[in-house]
């Protein structure tokens, strides 16, 4: 697998796609995904900010997936904190989850950081899992109940 810098000129056929079945995944619908342009505008925006961070993932030249890295603070700490992480549904279940979060562990140990945050889809049962397989736990709910705040540790 290789991790390539986004490149919103280049790689624009792939971002939009991605994270539009990312909301299907989690909420069974693209309807809050909002306007194209909005993302495009955040995403060139982040990505110059954190170009380790907003990557697309290749397989043989193929783009199978996608990670969106950022850090935040979070009651007065800084924290890393997972926008997206995404594989095409046919790459799903075949254990390359894991592969996208030993890349987003090492961005945030490059960056100093000792924790990490994502928000999910409490629908989305498989996510829940994996991230608790690796070691999240559940923080509270947000945004009227549609996401659960999780957070995990960073390995020194």
């Amino acid at each position: 697998m290789d991790f390539k810098p986004i490149d919103i000129h280049q790689h624009q056929k792939y971002v939009i796609p991605f994270r539009r079945d990312s909301f299907v995944v989690s909420f069974g619908t693209d309807m809050d995904f909002g306007e194209e342009q909005e993302y495009l505008d955040w995403l060139k925006q982040q990505s110059a900010k954190y170009p380790e961070g907003f990557v697309l993932v290749f397989e043989n030249d193929i783009a199978i997936g996608q990670l969106e890295l950022t850090m935040k603070q979070y009651e007065g700490k800084d924290i890393g904190y997972v926008n997206l992480y995404y594989l095409i549904p046919e790459k799903r279940g075949m254990g390359l989850g894991s592969k996208l979060h030993d890349y987003a562990l090492n961005f945030f140990k490059a960056n100093s950081l000792k924790e990490y945050h994502l928000r999910v889809s409490p629908s989305n049962q498989n996510a829940v899992a994996f991230y608790q397989k690796n070691g999240m736990k559940k923080i509270r709910s947000e945004v009227d109940g549609k996401v659960i705040r999780m957070s995990g540790k960073i390995p020194w």
